[in-house]
């Protein structure tokens, strides 16, 4: 097992990729926090795992908030022991929002997709360093590396900033053992509405591997990133999107 005996906080783990983050970490062995604010699904999630032989619980959590976050990572300590992994998973896409214009849909864009990165980082990294190790892997999007006209710029914007924060937060905590990465996924299922024939078509087209990304091909990545596999690995950014940026 890749993770054996790790504890692991998943945020966003009540479904889409972090609930495939959250189900393969504890395949491999991990105990898993899945924070979230969707409560009944997070609590399903977690049961289903410790019904399976894994080992998970539920922590609602608002992941703008910092006074949340401390309670997370404190409710995790003190029934796991300590925190070896974070995945920074949770955010909303420019949908959530709606007006690309409108300054209150760039603030909570900012608030949920990277303030909660920044906190996250932050506290994480403060329970990690005692233990001399850690592996923190924030979420970020292909659109942290290009724009578009149809892309919400507060969403472009927000995966940018989780992009360089993490070099900086890898510079930072790596003297202290605790390595920061950053993941880019594609298109997938999750960030496109089915019922939007033309949309997946377009972006199946523009993806060189010609169809779209599934979370569990995502999840697989974190998990390199979050296990002992990529020890000399901090500060890097790992794209999985079928050759999307590569054009």
């Amino acid at each position: 097992m890749r993770l054996k005996d790790k504890v692991a906080i998943v945020t966003g783990g009540a479904h889409g990729m972090g609930e495939a983050e959250a189900r393969l970490f504890a395949r491999e062995g991990a105990a898993v926090v899945i924070a979230d604010v969707l409560a009944r699904e997070g609590e399903a999630v977690a049961a289903d795992i410790g019904a399976s032989q894994g080992r998970a619980r539920f922590v609602r959590t608002d992941v703008t908030s910092e006074a949340d976050w401390q309670h997370l990572i404190s409710a995790t300590i003190a029934q796991f022991g300590r925190l070896d992994i974070l995945v920074n998973n949770a955010g909303i896409s420019g949908s959530a929002v709606g007006d690309a214009d409108g300054l209150e849909g760039w603030e909570r864009l900012m608030a949920v997709n990277a303030r909660s990165v920044f906190l996250g980082t932050k506290l994480a990294a403060a329970a990690m360093i005692p233990n001399g190790r850690g592996s923190i892997v924030n979420i970020s999007s292909i659109m942290g590396f290009v724009g578009g006209a149809e892309s919400h710029p507060g969403y472009v914007a927000s995966k940018g900033a989780v992009r360089l924060y993490t070099k900086a937060a890898a510079a930072k905590y790596g003297p202290s053992g605790v390595r920061v990465n950053s993941v880019h996924p594609g298109y997938m299922p999750p960030m496109l509405n089915a019922t939007n024939q033309a949309m997946r078509a377009s972006k199946i087209e523009a993806t060189p591997l010609r169809r779209l990304g599934e979370p569990i091909e995502v999840a697989y990545g974190v998990l390199f990133l979050a296990s002992d596999e990529a020890s000399f690995v901090t500060g890097t950014e790992l794209v999985i999107d079928g050759g999307y940026i590569a054009q």
